[in-house]
């Protein structure tokens, strides 16, 4: 008696591979699209002249209406401000701090920040302003 195996052919089906493609690139476009950078709600100080600096990675130092400091968008204190500018100092110095504030804040709470580049001899500093237009 002979026995035989009914194979069938091995068979990838390739009919979904044109959906696969068109959601993997929906989800590419759109996590491409989202802002990592977190802002703080303030209104720009104006001058009539500006220049713009091309550095790939900043600080950005942002101290609102009330004075708040905040590093990169998250709430921060002056001793947890000097930390992060001291270690920036030592890993990148080449690294641009920019200091955006609202333009009816003190003048106190910026320079306490000044200050503290000062002291740091951190020298890389931009102030963020709108140009008048």
């Amino acid at each position: 008696m002979k026995l035989t195996k009914n194979r069938k052919a091995f068979f990838i089906p390739l009919f979904s591979m044109s959906d696969i493609a068109f959601l993997l690139l929906i989800f590419i476009m759109l996590v491409s699209l989202i802002n990592y950078r977190q802002e703080v709600n303030i209104e720009f100080p104006q001058a009539n002249m500006a220049l713009k600096t091309t550095a790939e990675k900043n600080l950005e130092i942002w101290i609102d209406i009330d004075g708040e400091i905040y590093l990169d968008g998250n709430l921060s204190d002056a001793s947890e401000l000097e930390k992060t500018i001291s270690h920036l100092y030592t890993t990148a110095p080449d690294t641009r701090v920019h200091i955006i504030a609202d333009r009816n804040v003190q003048y106190e709470k910026i320079n306490s920040i000044i200050e503290i580049m000062q002291i740091l001899q951190y020298r890389v500093v931009s102030f963020v302003v709108k140009t008048h237009e």
